[in-house]
């Protein structure tokens, strides 16, 4: 059985550790090690540490004396990795039983697939995680390397709604470390390094359990323009490196551009009808891409949803439509 190795990056988390471990313990895996990562926290979370590797030969530790960065962390993981498969959990998240098997199953069946990823279940925190189960069995969906790097150049953003995925640790390695400049798509701009490496398999389950919280890095980033900029950031790293070789690069980047333009049009359009500041930035940020769409909407944009008319509806109904991420 293929063995698989889970980092957990932490900072001042230690009211979320032990629960978050404890979902990876209890994971229907035969071979697991598990890395906590504690970047010089100021509450109690190295002593949470402590007592958890003390009861589970497992665990290991690195415990910085020092803030070395949330980057830093993640780095040093892929540095330990040395299992089949590899991924990062973050100390606030939490896995679903079963979610580690699922996909270490499924990179077994497409030895061509390097990542595999899921549903992600949001949860506010202070909420009960009963409920937050994944399901016995789960359907698949293969997809091959260029498919998935489409789909974040059609759109704009990354396919994956969550921040974990399982990896090929071989592959992981090979591609090498997440970007320190990139500090709210680093994500993204790995996943599409593994796009460009081979194929990836999507599950339709909960693969992972995020809590909403003020501390959350996605909280951070508090509007749509904000959340184009980083990803625009991401996109121009990944094409600018280890996307530069690929035979449509130029492409791809410009198709990234336009739809990260047109998004930022309707959400202009939305924050107009509403009321709501920021329409001036919004608009100059899509004509910077997309200097057409100061003299034609972006009609093409919205005719490709696939929730097309509740999304026209509630546009011109004034309701606030934002996803996650704040964006239309």
């Amino acid at each position: 059985m293929p063995r698989i190795d889970v980092a957990i990056p932490n900072y001042n988390y230690g009211r979320f550790l032990r629960g978050c471990v404890e979902s990876v313990q209890n994971q229907d895996v035969a071979d697991l090690r598990i890395l906590i990562i504690d970047n010089a926290s100021t509450d109690d979370s190295a002593i949470i540490a402590r007592e958890i590797a003390a009861s589970d030969p497992r665990v290991e530790l690195c415990l910085n004396t020092i803030n070395l960065g949330a980057h830093a962390s993640f780095n040093r993981a892929i540095d330990w990795a040395e299992s089949d498969y590899f991924t990062i959990v973050c100390s606030d998240d939490w896995l679903p039983m079963g979610a580690l098997r699922k996909s270490v199953s499924a990179l077994d069946r497409y030895p061509d697939a390097n990542l595999v990823f899921g549903e992600t279940m949001f949860i506010e925190d202070g909420k009960s995680l009963d409920h937050a189960r994944g399901t016995m069995t789960s359907t698949e969906q293969y997809i091959t390397g260029g498919d998935f790097l489409y789909s974040f150049c059609e759109t704009g953003r990354s396919p994956v709604r969550g921040p974990m995925t399982v990896v090929r640790t071989a592959v992981q390695k090979r591609l090498g470390y997440y970007r320190p400049d990139l500090p709210h798509t680093d994500d993204m701009e790995m996943w599409m390094r593994f796009a460009a490496a081979g194929a990836v398999v999507k599950l339709d389950d909960v693969q992972s359990i995020v809590r909403i919280h003020g501390a959350n890095q996605s909280a951070i980033l508090q509007n749509v323009h904000h959340w184009n900029v980083e990803s625009e950031a991401a996109f121009e790293a990944f094409f600018r490196d280890h996307g530069a070789s690929l035979a449509d690069a130029d492409l791809m980047l410009r198709k990234a551009r336009r739809s990260l333009s047109d998004r930022a049009y309707w959400c202009a359009v939305s924050h107009f009808l509403r009321g709501d500041p920021g329409v001036r930035e919004l608009i100059n940020y899509a004509i910077r891409l997309h200097p057409m769409s100061a003299l034609l909407p972006p009609i093409g944009y919205l005719w490709r949803r696939p929730d097309l008319i509740s999304r026209v509806k509630q546009l011109f109904g004034g309701r606030r439509i934002a996803d996650a991420t704040g964006s239309i």
